[in-house]
């Protein structure tokens, strides 16, 4: 776990193991059948394509539903932390957060949120990404996958 300051611009993981070593060989893979699908087609090498494909899909999906729930966690993590720092007229309003929202509030410093809440309950920012951006006192989250 990384002590290094977060920012907007670095605070993207990325698992050298599994984004490039792991994604590269399954790709290969499946390039590889492919190809010998191609040269030789057969039972065993449309079996062997389908293995690689059903390989990239778990990769893949293991990937997404991580995130997945994650995103779910935040989004709890988020309300809870809301109910706790929020004045008592914006309270009312946690429930009309989008998760998208929620996930990039998550990085405001308690100090800043309730400005930015308002900010993003009146519309000025909508999306993870400008949320993320507003955000002045980084609050580091180093314990995401």
């Amino acid at each position: 776990m990384s002590d290094k300051p977060q920012s907007f611009e670095n605070h993207a993981k990325m698992v050298p193991g599994y984004h490039y070593v792991a994604f590269s060989i399954l790709l290969v893979l499946l390039g590889s059948t492919v190809w010998q699908l191609v040269r030789e087609p057969s039972w065993d090498s449309t079996l062997g394509v389908l293995w690689a494909i059903a390989l990239v899909l778990v990769g893949f999906y293991a990937r997404i539903f991580a995130l997945g729930v994650q995103d779910r966690v935040i989004r709890l993590e988020e309300q809870l932390r809301m109910e706790r720092l929020l004045p008592d007229d914006l309270k009312p309003r946690i429930g009309e957060f989008t998760t998208d929202q929620l996930i990039g509030l998550r990085f405001a410093s308690d100090d800043e949120l309730v400005d930015l809440c308002r900010e993003v309950l009146a519309g000025s920012m909508t999306d993870r990404k400008s949320i993320k951006r507003a955000v002045k006192s980084w609050r580091a989250d180093h314990q995401r996958v």
